[in-house]
């Protein structure tokens, strides 16, 4: 039995979130505000992103407004969300749609621009412009999945899932609706057919799935063995001068926290530094002490940082000379401080300021 979508559709109707960018019950969505929502998404929960959503909208109301803004004050702005080359692509995205006047309308049209991949523009398509397309991801993924019993693991299966998914609007119904039938799939699978313990007893679509049939929903979809992720080591140096400020400087625009403001510090590798090792690195002369360690997980590798903290009455003028920069303890939550040096500072400040 194939799923229904009006079974689907009804479900929703009852039972449909509210988000903030979610339009309501029918209205249209505002393009800006689900590009906005989607890129912000990315590797991301809902509860983590809503307050930055909202912050945005205030910060840069419409995409023209986030346009025209400056870099530092995107970044800043998106400080804390992680992932910074999203508000990299972001802010190069409002870019370009602003100097055509507006947002595609076609899935072809929304992948040319930066920062939006396939299941972005699938889900701007079908929620902004009612494009009948089924945008695929985690969610959609796992009721697919369970849907049609594929057992092969992710992400080998990602390829057959989609091919699944795209089957799933092919009804009347589904065609009629391609905003709503879109975010009923997201609903389904964040509300219902979740990774654990999925409510089956009131899934719409119970009946017709071969998952649930064959008693293996709860374990689809099914995942490679995960790879030992690496770990890798730094150190970076909190100096503080007696004004009350902090040195930090600006990393290249190229690579991981391209662009970020960073405390000075040793690059990242495989072997752990030692003090000897470190000290060349630092950005004064001063009496470093070593005030304790950060850990933090990336995507693909766990760093553990070593911090360093000194005091000195002023900053040297070879360190400006250098590009370094005087930030006031005070105005670090303006700035586009990536989370990793918010962890650094915290840590060495108490010792910076002993």
């Amino acid at each position: 039995m194939p799923p229904s979508s009006a079974a689907l559709l009804r479900w929703y109707d009852r039972h449909r979130r509210t988000l903030p960018w979610r339009a309501m019950p029918g209205r249209t969505a505002d393009p800006y505000h689900v590009w906005l929502s989607e890129i912000m998404l990315q590797q991301t929960t809902v509860a983590a992103v809503i307050p930055y959503y909202h912050r945005f909208l205030d910060l840069f109301p419409t995409v023209g407004d986030l346009a025209r803004a400056e870099s530092d004050t995107v970044m800043a702005a998106w400080a804390g969300l992680g992932y910074y080359a999203r508000a990299r692509n972001l802010h190069a995205c409002s870019k370009a749609v602003a100097a055509t006047g507006g947002f595609p309308r076609d899935v072809a049209g929304l992948l040319a621009l930066p920062g939006v991949g396939t299941y972005t523009a699938a889900a701007i398509a079908a929620i902004a412009f009612g494009q009948p397309v089924v945008p695929v991801d985690g969610n959609v993924e796992r009721v697919t999945s369970r849907l049609f019993a594929l057992t092969d693991p992710l992400p080998g299966s990602r390829k057959a899932i989609a091919r699944h998914a795209a089957t799933l609007n092919e009804s009347a119904e589904a065609q009629a609706r391609p905003s709503d039938f879109a975010q009923a799939l997201f609903d389904l699978g964040a509300g219902i057919c979740t990774p654990r313990q999925p409510a089956c007893a009131l899934c719409p679509w119970r009946d017709p799935c071969a998952g649930l049939r064959q008693g293996i929903a709860a374990s689809l979809p099914a995942k490679a063995p995960r790879v030992a992720r690496p770990v890798r080591h730094g150190a970076h140096f909190l100096l503080t001068d007696a004004g009350g400020h902090i040195l930090l400087r600006r990393r290249p625009e190229k690579g991981l926290l391209g662009g970020m403001l960073e405390l000075p510090g040793t690059e990242w590798r495989a072997t752990p530094w030692s003090e000897t090792e470190v000290l060349p690195f630092a950005p004064a002369r001063a009496g470093w002490r070593k005030a304790g360690r950060v850990s933090h997980v990336f995507t693909h590798f766990t760093l553990h940082v070593d911090v360093y903290a000194a005091h000195v009455a002023h900053f040297p003028n070879a360190v400006a000379q250098a590009g370094g920069m005087a930030v006031a303890h005070a105005d670090l939550d303006t700035l586009a401080l990536p989370s990793l040096m918010r962890k650094c500072v915290d840590a060495a400040w108490p010792e910076a300021v002993a």
